[in-house]
């Protein structure tokens, strides 16, 4: 049987490193893109002695903005089928809204690395899903269904509407295609600097549970939906927010 493949992009920290780890822990010969070079390379190792598989990560580097840094990925690939593409790549992009110019170049700069690069990898990556049976992941975000992220929210509320028309036009192939939706996340580098003691504080009170979610709970979700028991689950929007925005 053919080795199963993932790819996921933002793979090297917080988020897409829980997931390329668990899916390595799964069995998967996991492909990690992102633009950080010695990020990707301390992910792939930390993976790779934690699943106790040498080669359970690859690593390439690629600006997924750029159209023709996408064939770095499919020479990684190399002709085999890919079970899995997690397109986790993206973040909140500041800018000056001062002038109309600046105003463009700030959404345009939050469109393109939340949308744009899932949209890209998804495409070139598009011939080579496994049929029946592959998987598309798109990782939003909780600001996408309650606002206060102005163009990064209207970015991530983007994918929902493009998953929706992928998972039609991919589900008679057998291939499903799904959103995971997180609430505040803990230890990774979204915020930055940016958090304070208060903002952590408030974030948590938002939720059900009393706690901030970490990265593994979102890896967890991303298992899911690449397994076989998710296999008549598609085009669906998964929240994993501790309550803080309660399904619809």
């Amino acid at each position: 049987m053919d080795s199963r493949v993932a790819v996921v992009s933002g793979g090297g920290t917080g988020i897409g490193a829980a997931v390329a780890g668990a899916l390595a822990r799964d069995g998967y010969d996991v492909l990690i893109v992102g633009r950080r070079a010695d990020v990707l390379a301390d992910a792939a190792a930390r993976i790779a002695a934690e699943c106790g598989r040498p080669d359970a990560v690859t690593t390439v580097t690629a600006d997924l903005t750029d159209p023709e840094q996408l064939d770095r990925v499919l020479a990684a690939v190399d002709g085999r089928p890919v079970d899995v593409v997690v397109n986790n790549a993206g973040g909140y992009l500041s800018g000056d809204t001062d002038t109309l110019a600046g105003t463009a170049a700030y959404w345009r700069a939050n469109l393109d690395a939340n949308v744009l690069t899932a949209v890209l990898l998804t495409e070139a990556l598009r011939p080579a899903l496994r049929r029946p049976g592959g998987r598309v992941i798109l990782i939003s975000s909780i600001s996408a269904q309650r606002g206060g992220g102005g163009p990064y929210s209207a970015a991530k509320a983007a994918l929902h509407g493009w998953a929706y028309d992928l998972a039609a036009q991919l589900g008679p192939e057998q291939i499903t295609v799904n959103v995971v939706s997180p609430g505040y996340v803990a230890e990774t580098e979204f915020f930055g600097d940016r958090m304070t003691a208060e903002g952590h504080a408030k974030r948590v009170a938002a939720t059900l549970v009393g706690r901030a979610g970490l990265p593994d709970d979102i890896a967890e979700a991303v298992r899911y939906l690449a397994s076989p028991a998710a296999g008549f689950v598609t085009g669906q929007v998964l929240g994993v927010n501790g309550g803080s925005v309660l399904g619809r």
